[in-house]
């Protein structure tokens, strides 16, 4: 559980370097080598496994001290913080507040700053002279953009349904866990994969070709 959710969260935070990374790029082109050095990443890197480790690192502790006096079995297909909590027989209810707390902290950290990169983006690209620059700068941004709401949408339904949907059934809660844990990294090759032209051309070549032989 606990490297689930430590890689879960510098997943979020490698979003908002890429939004930090995209921002430069645009807005200050000349200095993108001086304002992302080596060091910077390296710093960043440190910083987003620092606080992904400070988050979760008290939730084994908080669940060691809960008695568990029924079934200790999930029903889930790995060991989620929510999942556990359930099966505790006591008041669980600082568990929750520190789990919902831990989800809005990272999700309005991140997204916050991942709105704000984009809203200088935005204005950054719209003052270009022409469409055709324009269309070049929004598409370095695309595949980040789908990599967000890939990751982020998931992480989010699953979270409230856990949460808040005491009448779900519990075969939605565990496809939903299951979802929001294999879907972004089933989908990240094919959101990167589509801006690459080489991948891309020899994808439409094979698609073609699957459709002579269909017609054949």
């Amino acid at each position: 559980m606990f490297f689930l959710h430590t890689f879960s969260i510098m997943e979020s935070a490698v979003l908002l370097a890429m939004s930090f990374d995209r921002y430069v790029a645009i807005c200050h082109p000349l200095r993108y080598h001086s304002i992302l050095t080596h060091s910077l990443v390296a710093k960043a890197g440190l910083m987003a496994l620092m606080r992904a480790v400070a988050l979760v690192l008290p939730l084994p502790f908080l669940l060691q001290r809960l008695p568990y006096c029924h079934s200790l079995t999930i029903a889930h297909c790995y060991c989620e913080h929510m999942a556990v909590v359930r099966l505790a027989c006591s008041n669980t209810q600082f568990n929750n507040i520190y789990g919902i707390f831990g989800a809005l902290l990272i999700a309005s950290l991140d997204l916050g700053f991942i709105v704000l990169s984009y809203a200088k983006i935005l204005s950054a690209v719209l003052s270009l002279a022409t469409k055709e620059e324009q269309h070049k700068a929004f598409g370095t941004c695309l595949s980040h953009i789908c990599a967000i709401l890939v990751f982020y949408i998931p992480v989010v339904l699953s979270s409230l349904i856990h949460r808040f949907g005491h009448h779900v059934p519990a075969y939605i809660h565990i496809l939903l866990a299951n979802f929001y844990l294999l879907f972004p990294p089933m989908m990240n090759p094919i959101i990167y994969g589509v801006q690459t032209k080489q991948i891309r051309e020899r994808a439409l070549h094979l698609f073609h070709q699957l459709l002579r032989k269909a017609t054949l």
